[in-house]
């Protein structure tokens, strides 16, 4: 079946918008991935590419004039980016129906993805002129590859929203998926979205992939609350991608030495006991070790005790 809809998909694609070679002179749309941070990783169809373009289509002049310059290209610049794409998009669009061959670039990595581009992508295909990916650099695919985490499947969430509120909001829509999530965030916001992941997603397997290709590479990997201990003692800096493992299957037993099939209610009361701590510290503790997420614990909990 997923055969056929792929085949199904890509027939009505090339009926629409079909395949043009890059030196027809018609007038296309180039999507050109460009590295995201060592320069190295530029390749070499990229580099031809915004050779004879006409035109470059870039989401900050001043960050594609580095790469340009650095590859000694000299081409006409012109800004699209979140505010301005609107009209943008619709002039572009005019240019590329004269015939103007344009390569539309981000900060980093592939345009479209969690970047300006879609309007402009989704306009050309309307007006049908062609839309040629020239694929390369991915921060998605390169964090995921060394994380460790399950890669047969997985999702891309992007940037979780900016504010606490919507992101607790996010987190509890996708607690449920059963892929490997793959995130972007800003490293001001890390540690507070760990934080709530933590509380929501209950304490996963998690990686924190840092500054991906550049000189200051990192890779954190851990628990949810070890990776938030390590940033307690080390705040991340620069470009962030972070992968959240898939929930784990819920435990036979518990995971306290000496207790075997213990209820979460009993383990809530001997913690209690044990440490002299209220029923919510007794609850968040004993969700770790049960490996639940704090909404799904409370609910087991009151479930138990009702029963």
């Amino acid at each position: 079946m997923l055969d056929f809809v792929a085949t199904s998909i890509f027939s009505r694609r090339t009926a629409m918008t079909p395949a043009q070679p890059e030196n027809s002179g018609r007038g296309c749309l180039y999507l050109v991935a460009t590295p995201i941070g060592n320069l190295e990783d530029t390749s070499l169809r990229a580099l031809r590419i915004l050779k004879e373009a006409d035109l470059i289509a870039c989401e900050d002049t001043r960050q594609t004039l580095k790469l340009l310059s650095h590859f000694d290209i000299h081409k006409p610049l012109e800004s699209y980016h979140e505010h301005n794409e609107m009209t943008r998009a619709a002039e572009l669009v005019l240019r590329i129906e004269e015939g103007a061959r344009i390569a539309l670039v981000s900060d980093a990595g592939t345009p479209v993805i969690s970047d300006p581009g879609h309007r402009l992508v989704s306009l050309c295909l309307r007006h049908k002129l062609p839309v040629i990916p020239i694929p390369g650099p991915s921060a998605i695919i390169a964090a995921l590859a060394a994380s460790g985490m399950p890669s047969e499947e997985f999702t891309f969430i992007g940037f979780l929203p900016a504010r606490p509120a919507e992101r607790r909001r996010h987190l509890r829509q996708i607690a449920a998926e059963p892929r490997t999530l793959v995130l972007y965030e800003a490293p001001h916001r890390l540690s507070a979205a760990l934080e709530d992941a933590l509380e929501i997603l209950g304490n996963r397997h998690a990686a924190v992939a840092r500054e991906i290709t550049k000189v200051h590479e990192e890779f954190l990997h851990g628990r949810i609350e070890e990776l938030i201990a390590a940033l307690a003692e080390k705040p991340a800096r620069g470009e962030i991608t972070l992968l959240i493992a898939p929930p784990e299957p819920a435990p036979a037993q518990s995971s306290v030495t000496g207790i075997e099939s213990v209820s979460l209610a009993d383990r809530v009361a001997e913690i209690e006991t044990a440490q002299g701590v209220d029923r919510k510290a007794a609850l968040k503790q004993a969700a770790r070790e049960f490996g639940l997420p704090k909404r799904e614990a409370y609910k087991r909990l009151l479930a138990e005790e009702n029963s």
